[in-house]
């Protein structure tokens, strides 16, 4: 009898578990709560795929909420992005999207039910006061001067700040807890500020905002989310959620944390990748070196990949850092299955078949994926003028050099056998032609020749070639951990070598009939996919990925 493989779940998975078998709730019911402040990047990947992931695995929902509680740094145009990406992932919240400013209303009720509780009050220090009252982790805080206001002073002044009597930073509400708690987050935290500021979908109707310690937790409740599933920078700020949970008496939300995901050669930051954007270092947020996931997108990158590897890496109590590499390879996997073979010279130089017939043009059968017999195949153009790679010819080549060189022979993609007689060089002792001769009984498939090769060149009719612009993509810092050179920026570390454009690629004429949204393989070259800003006169393809892991191999000579 076969043995059942044992299935393991990581400890957040196992609460769960443990919640529903206990009967504690009929269903989970988790959330995504981003703030509208940016585009999402990978690391908020990994929050959704576990929030929309754990719902749909046990049978429960998920809510997408937007913490849009800060009205100077939020847009409508993030929310839509946001939006665009979770779809993109595979992932579908129904008809519970909600907004915390939703629940302005209700937020303010439960602050004026704290101030007649006696638990908060309105403080008229300046943010550099309070600050300095908080004391040090080792030190108790010192107690505001404007603690001890009564409840009717409190309500009084409260409601004033809602009514727009007040300018900005001249008060605030403060939690009245405990000044010399351990947890500097329960030394009266701040629960609202004055903003006279437009926000995106309440107007000019609210000039106090909650603080994000407030509203997070008493969100959650309103939606009788089961398990706010958060990063491990909320752990301390734990005691605070469940003390305004306590308080206000309401639906009891559990708030657990798990590791953040953190990967080399990355930012993953929403505030330093806006820093690049707005300084210029990309082209945007979807720029296809930025770690967002519209930058990943339009890179190419297959989102099945993503939650693969989000999937993979798992479900942590401590921070520990990704490899990039790890990433790329899910992205490889995918695409290897799914992209069609199509070959495109990037940096062409011409091959002349000296004995081919002049103006003969016949058609060689190429499958599309050999991984994937359903995706048939197609006739491609040869003649007796090709371009092939510049790097496939060298004059006075190496003994495991396995490409053109003179006297040597090579196959020519689901072609024919070429030997290399000659080549030709320009004024600057540049090769610009080569001159080979082809042998008629080699052809693939029925090859008689007896010529016996080591090297397979891809190649493209030149009187048939179509131009395209490629655009290599690498790394956008140099440094495996661009945060972590303290006094440095973290901008010094940018790779100055992140972007590469090959202007004068050509392709063969099946680039013409490609999809927005089909994933390639340019043989030999890796994988590719059409760039947004493509049309019809000027086709742009991104490298997604390289077939292989060259940065492995560039850590292994650093070894």
């Amino acid at each position: 009898m076969e043995e059942k493989k044992q299935e393991h779940y990581h400890f957040i998975e196992e609460i769960v578990r443990e919640d529903l078998a206990a009967g504690k709730y009929e269903q989970i019911h988790t959330r995504f709560p981003p703030e509208p402040n940016g585009y999402l990047h990978i690391g908020h990947a990994k929050s959704i795929v576990l929030n929309f992931g754990l719902a749909e695995k046990y049978g429960g929902l998920t809510n997408l909420r937007f913490d849009d509680t800060n009205p100077t740094t939020e847009k409508t145009e993030y929310v839509e992005s946001i939006k665009n990406d979770i779809r993109w992932l595979g992932y579908d919240w129904g008809d519970r999207e909600y907004y915390t400013s939703d629940y302005f209303e209700q937020l303010y009720e439960f602050a004026e039910r704290l101030i007649k509780k006696g638990k908060a009050y309105v403080d008229d220090s300046t943010a550099e006061e309070i600050a300095a009252m908080k004391g040090t982790p080792t030190e108790p805080g010192t107690p505001s001067p404007y603690r001890d206001r009564s409840v009717e002073e409190n309500l009084d002044l409260f409601r004033r700040m809602r009514a727009g009597e007040f300018p900005d930073g001249s008060k605030v509400l403060r939690a009245k807890i405990d000044m010399a708690s351990p947890n500097m987050h329960l030394r009266d935290p701040l629960m609202y500020r004055i903003k006279h500021a437009r926000h995106h979908r309440t107007g000019d109707a609210w000039c106090i905002y909650p603080m994000y310690d407030f509203a997070h937790g008493q969100s959650d409740s309103i939606e009788h989310i089961t398990h706010s599933l958060c990063t491990l920078e909320f752990e301390n700020h734990r005691p605070l959620y469940e003390w305004f949970i306590r308080e206000l008496e309401i639906y009891p939300s559990r708030q657990i944390e798990f590791a953040r995901l953190n990967l080399d050669y990355t930012v993953m930051s929403k505030r330093r990748l806006l820093q690049l954007v707005e300084e210029g270092h990309v082209s945007g947020w979807d720029d296809p070196r930025m770690p967002t996931l519209s930058g990943m997108r339009r890179r190419g990158y297959p989102p099945e990949a993503i939650r693969n590897f989000s999937e993979h890496i798992g479900v942590a109590k401590r921070e520990n850092i990704i490899e990039l590499s790890l990433l790329e390879h899910f992205v490889r996997q995918e695409l290897n299955k799914r992209a069609k073979r199509l070959m495109v010279v990037l940096e062409p130089i011409k091959l002349v078949i000296t004995n081919y017939p002049e103006g003969q043009t016949e058609m060689m059968s190429i499958i599309n994926n050999p991984e994937d017999e359903s995706m048939g195949g197609r006739e491609v153009p040869f003649g007796k003028y090709l371009y092939i790679e510049r790097e496939d010819f060298m004059e006075d080549p190496p003994k495991k050099f396995f490409r053109l060189g003179p006297g040597r022979h090579v196959r020519l993609k689901n072609a024919f056998i070429v030997r290399c007689d000659d080549f030709v060089k320009n004024e600057a002792g540049e090769v610009t032609e080569v001159h080979v001769t082809y042998f008629p009984d080699s052809r693939s498939g029925s090859d008689t020749s007896g010529i016996k090769t080591k090297g397979t060149l891809h190649w493209v009719s030149a009187e048939h070639a179509v131009p395209v612009e490629v655009r290599l993509y690498d790394r956008l810092f140099s440094d495996p951990n661009p945060m972590g050179h303290e006094g440095r920026d973290f901008k010094e570390f940018i790779n100055p070598d992140s972007l590469h454009v090959l202007p004068k690629a050509m392709a063969e004429p099946a680039i013409r009939e490609v999809q927005d949204g089909e994933y390639l393989q340019f043989l030999r070259k890796g994988y590719f996919y059409k760039d947004s800003d493509s049309s019809a006169e000027h086709l742009v393809f991104n490298r997604t990925v390289g077939l292989r892991d060259a940065w492995a191999k560039i850590a292994a000579k650093k070894k």
